[in-house]
């Protein structure tokens, strides 16, 4: 994570005047054990599958759609698309498990230190600046998907 100092000044003077969100009440529960929880990751590093559209760099304020990740994925063929220029991205491109630790995930679960792995995980992007579709559609979506696929602890991979 780039320090605000590192960043160009377009980016400091958008960041300065930003208006973030808050989500109030923040939803919690208490999950059961990790041992026996079902594990799911959500990555806002805007990777891709292969076969899959990447996040359209074009969308004012910020592609709000997500993609789905199959679990059986090997996170070398993941395609990075991200569209934010102020961190080096050098790193997912030579490692995606740094956004979707999947072979970790898969470690975790055979070493018993977590219950199972989820079916999918999902993709979105990072660096939204209108999230309104993101929050009514995109967020609504994946959380049913989850819930769906009866997932116990979601781990957030921020980018």
């Amino acid at each position: 994570m780039a320090e605000l100092s590192e960043l160009p000044l377009s980016a400091r003077l958008f960041l300065k005047g930003y208006r973030w969100r808050r989500n109030d009440p923040v939803p919690w529960v208490r999950p059961r054990p990790l041992r026996e929880a079902k594990v799911a990751l959500v990555s806002t590093a805007g990777l891709v599958a292969p076969g899959q559209p990447p996040f359209d760099d074009g969308v004012s304020g910020g592609d709000w759609t997500y993609r789905e990740i199959a679990s059986g994925t090997d996170p070398r063929t993941l395609i990075e698309t991200h569209r934010s220029k102020s961190f080096d991205h050098s790193g997912l491109a030579a490692d995606a498990n740094l956004a979707m630790p999947l072979d970790r995930l898969h470690e975790l679960a055979a070493a018993g230190t977590i219950g199972s792995v989820a079916p999918r995980h999902f993709s979105l992007m990072g660096s939204i600046t209108a999230p309104g579709r993101l929050m009514s559609e995109s967020a609504p979506a994946v959380a049913a998907a989850l819930v769906a696929d009866e997932v116990d602890v979601v781990l957030l991979v921020p980018v």
